[in-house]
């Protein structure tokens, strides 16, 4: 049974226990991302998360804090994405105290140490250099600012060089301060942990945390009417494309639809872009269709890398089946194979805590729920085949239509396809 709380110092605790596992996660969880930030300080987010594994008073320095965790086997790490930051430690069951102290500790105590800033600006400036330089990672940040262009969800989360080259220790703790607080955290304790007393555990580890009031965010502005494209010209051997339209938010009642409609078009092998772009044309490698929401944006996006002499046919072949799943009823064998394909896949992941952690976690923070497995189970084999047109009816529109591509291309090709 997944068990929620809040605590005392009004910060919210999710239990996530498993019987028969011999790992324990826990992670951290703060609301604050890309989205709450602004055009002088973008990246903040992200610098900061790094900044949290430069040491704190128990543990002085970057490698005091690898140790303790090293030292038992343990596996940890951070992420930043639009709307969380989040920090966390997989350890072996008998050290879970261990792993919340490391956590609780590096999440309330980092001190942000003046002489590691200098060095970490260029270890960031290294990450963006690493990915601007892998069109196959970069055509997501293309797409991204193609949707939302100059706004907090049109921005890279790493920033750029000049707003981290730029961003001081003021800053960043003027920025912990407004919003690693009690009411925007969510602990998510998951995996074997019958023998032990979580809730006052975490209640010990976390007492100190702030009680300030967050920082908001602006909600993010859509405005399209016509279809859009964003070229970036570089002499690759391939083409990476994202092509793709405006959808729901995570709150949307047909949010499990969209999952649904990625999963038939282009999460599986036997797919219907799959079979046609790679096993039936062999234009591409990979091909893979996803649906990515927010609490107030969300997307369903193709993605695929071809020759650059082949991308307009690629595109023209993505169109085609939206224009199919959009304009006639999925069979009802291809809709059972899909909902069982994201239930299994769900299922598999959830068996992992550090995965079951996040899944759970990332819910209770955005969406202050945490639906069972049997209810998401529900929810999905509730989609029918008149759900599926409906929404593809409404998504697949060519004024929805966005298109994102780096390869040695020429935007005039696709003018006149860019149409549904």
């Amino acid at each position: 049974m997944i068990k929620t709380k809040i605590l005392p110092n009004g910060a919210r605790l999710i239990i996530a226990p498993t019987k028969n596992g011999k790992t324990v996660t826990v992670l951290a969880l703060v609301g604050v991302g890309l989205k709450y930030e602004n055009k002088k300080n973008n990246g903040i987010s992200h610098f900061l998360e790094h900044m949290y594994f430069k040491g704190t008073k128990k543990r002085p320095n970057p490698k005091s804090v690898a140790e303790t965790i090293d030292k038992i086997g343990g596996v940890y790490n951070a992420f930043t994405g639009d709307e969380y930051t989040g920090y966390y430690a997989k350890v072996a069951s008998p050290h879970f105290e261990k792993g919340l102290d490391w956590v609780s500790d590096i999440f309330l105590n980092s001190k942000i140490p003046d002489r590691e800033m200098t060095k970490e600006k260029g270890v960031i400036i290294e990450e963006i250099n690493m990915i601007k330089d892998h069109p196959m990672r970069y055509i997501n940040t293309i797409w991204t600012n193609l949707l939302y262009g100059d706004q907090p969800a049109g921005w890279d989360i790493a920033g750029t060089k000049e707003t981290v080259t730029s961003l001081g220790r003021k800053d960043l703790v003027s920025y912990m301060r407004n919003s690693y607080v009690a009411s925007n955290t969510v602990i998510c304790i998951s995996g074997n942990i019958s023998n032990y007393d979580v809730e006052n555990l975490v209640s010990k580890y976390f007492a100190n945390i702030s009680k300030k009031k967050s920082i908001g965010k602006e909600l993010v502005i859509e405005n399209q009417k016509d279809p859009q494209m964003a070229i970036e010209r570089r002499k690759t051997d391939q083409a990476h494309i994202c092509l793709g339209v405006r959808a729901y938010s995570m709150f949307h009642p047909q949010r499990y639809t969209l999952s649904i409609i990625s999963t038939i078009l282009g999460k599986m092998m036997s797919s219907r872009l799959f079979v046609k772009i790679r096993e039936e044309m062999g234009l591409a490698y990979y091909i893979n269709t996803d649906y990515d929401s927010s609490t107030d944006t969300g997307y369903l996006v193709t993605q695929v890398g071809v020759d650059n002499k082949k991308a307009v046919a690629a595109v023209t072949e993505i169109l085609k089946e939206y224009k199919r799943i959009s304009s006639k009823r999925v069979p009802q064998d291809e809709l059972n194979k899909a909902k069982e394909n994201i239930k299994g896949k769900l299922a598999i992941s959830l068996e992992s805590t550090d995965a079951k952690a996040y899944f759970y976690g990332i819910n209770y923070l955005l969406k202050n729920e945490a639906p069972t497995i049997e209810e998401m189970f529900k929810e999905i084999d509730s989609v029918t085949a008149d759900d599926v047109l409906s929404v593809s009816k409404d998504i697949f529109k060519s004024e929805k239509l966005n298109l994102a591509i780096i390869g040695s291309v020429n935007k005039n090709e696709f003018k006149n396809i860019l149409k549904i």
